[in-house]
């Protein structure tokens, strides 16, 4: 059975490992080195309940986390979210995306957040898919943006506004 929860401390380190297994084998980020502990504690800490963190479980282990995090720390922007999902290998393509990302947004909402914003990098079919079914729509796209894996990647840009 999977579980949606709002993510604790205790969660942490699994999201950590979730992202950084990201970092190291995917476009889905454009961190290029993995992020330590001590750094995603401050990142944990930049979170609340107008910007949450949820986690998936699957058998009480971390599968998968979702979280909505400041656009930009410029005060015009204190509505607007930027969405991040990561779902752990081998889960993948099992709907905890999808659950994960509806109750972030719920969640969000609830907290006064009108504008939800997705960077997507190219080659990321299914992420588009997932944010398009949600209703989020397409921007655009910013060209060669970043570097990773030795290859200049365009990022599509998508946005829901929660109504």
């Amino acid at each position: 059975m999977l579980a949606i929860l709002r993510a604790s401390i205790e969660h942490l380190e699994a999201i950590t490992d979730i992202y950084n297994q990201a970092v190291l084998t995917t476009t889905a980020t454009f961190d290029t080195e993995p992020i330590s502990l001590d750094e995603q504690k401050i990142w944990f800490a930049e979170h609340n309940e107008k910007f949450p963190i949820f986690v998936a479980l699957k058998h009480g282990k971390v599968v998968g986390w979702a979280s909505l995090s400041r656009w930009s720390g410029r005060c015009a922007y204190s509505d607007t979210a930027e969405i991040s999902i990561y779902i752990k290998e081998g889960f993948r393509g099992k709907g905890i995306g999808t659950k994960l990302l509806k109750r972030v947004l719920d969640e969000g909402k609830k907290g006064g957040i009108h504008t939800v914003l997705a960077r997507i990098a190219e080659g990321s079919d299914a992420s588009i898919r997932l944010h398009q079914n949600a209703g989020f729509e397409y921007v655009g796209v910013m060209k060669e943006v970043g570097k990773k894996f030795g290859k200049l990647l365009d990022v599509h840009l998508l946005q829901l506004i929660l109504k």
